[in-house]
């Protein structure tokens, strides 16, 4: 039996699968401290576009983790643009907005804004561009990867191409950002999308499994200690820990193996909000996650500059940890103080 995405394709924009297609040097840029959607997203157009006869580059702010390197394609993943390479494309992947790309955006400030762009993203709080047409933003998708399973069928690029390279590839983002379809943002186009994933190949299984289920003993040493630092207040409605650069050196880990830490503690029993501090070189990341029907995650993060999900949402606070604590948590405990349940 094949699964038919046809009714979901006209939610494509023809003005976007067209440039797409069209590429013939594409660049293509996902967000700091990447993710599984962000890269498989990223992966998934590069191989449509070479699909398509054009050439296309990967590239990340930062290093990709290790957890991801099981992606096909992933070990190409480039810090920066290729110099060599006349680029006619700029695709961004996954980004609620374009300071979400990080440093990368600073140092080809130039190249970035000259070249055409494409915007495909699920996040919320991406607040669009002046290029109707050029964006897809579609917050009601589980993940940016369901996104580009359409462009790809729109398209008529087999999900089974690259000898299944782009299904797996898809398939992990849909995987991440669902919490293997546990989350409520899975809608009925999630599984029949990812329906076609398996039928096109994706090792569902194997990827739940790498990506949930299998960690370093060095990475659950950096969990212990995090963990063991837990706090909350106010009859445990907001939870928190901090993940200090101690930590980082006492396990031998980075700052990628914090990796789903916060959705240990956004397991706690009454918490309607959780959060994780990350210190990060005299300033402070977060990570947030509430519960459905209460905190929304992007007003929280909203406030600090930051953005994502109703349900998960982070940002960077240009101050160290004791005081952005100190700020966050005050903002965490009023928005819990008025969810009534």
């Amino acid at each position: 039996m094949t699964v038919a995405l046809d009714a979901y394709l006209g939610a494509v924009p023809d003005v976007l699968a067209s440039l797409v297609a069209g590429a013939r040097e594409a660049l293509i840029v996902s967000h700091e401290n990447p993710d599984a959607d962000t890269l498989g997203a990223a992966l998934g157009v590069a191989r449509i576009i070479e699909f398509h006869g054009g050439r296309a580059t990967t590239v990340c702010t930062d290093p990709v983790p290790p957890l991801y390197d099981f992606l096909p394609g992933v070990s190409a993943e480039r810090l920066d643009p290729d110099p060599a390479v006349a680029y006619d494309l700029l695709v961004i992947v996954d980004c609620g907005t374009l300071e979400r790309v990080g440093a990368i955006g600073v140092r080809n400030a130039e190249l970035f804004g000259r070249l055409p762009h494409v915007v495909i993203d699920h996040h919320l709080s991406n607040p669009g561009s002046s290029q109707p047409g050029a964006e897809w933003v579609d917050p009601a998708s589980a993940a940016t990867c369901e996104m580009v399973v359409l462009l790809a069928a729109r398209l008529g690029v087999p999900l089974d191409t690259a000898n299944g390279s782009l299904a797996e590839a898809l398939m992990a983002g849909i995987v991440m950002d669902t919490s293997t379809f546990a989350h409520s943002n899975v809608t009925p186009r999630t599984l029949e999308v990812s329906a076609a994933l398996v039928e096109a190949g994706a090792p569902l299984a194997e990827i739940s499994r790498r990506l949930y289920r299998t960690k370093p003993d060095a990475q659950l040493r950096l969990f212990g200690r995090v963990l063991s630092r837990l706090d909350s207040a106010d009859g445990g409605r907001v939870v928190w820990s901090t993940l200090l650069d101690a930590d980082l050196a006492a396990t031998r880990t980075r700052p990628a193996d914090s990796e789903g830490i916060i959705d240990l503690v956004a397991q706690a029993e009454d918490a309607e909000v959780a959060i994780i501090f990350k210190e990060a070189a005299g300033e402070t990341r977060i990570s947030v996650r509430t519960k459905p029907g209460g905190v929304d995650a992007t007003v929280l993060t909203g406030a600090f500059g930051g953005g994502g999900h109703a349900r998960a949402a982070g940002a960077t606070i240009h101050l160290p940890v004791d005081a952005a604590q100190a700020a966050v948590l005050a903002e965490a405990r009023r928005l819990a103080a008025a969810v009534q349940r």
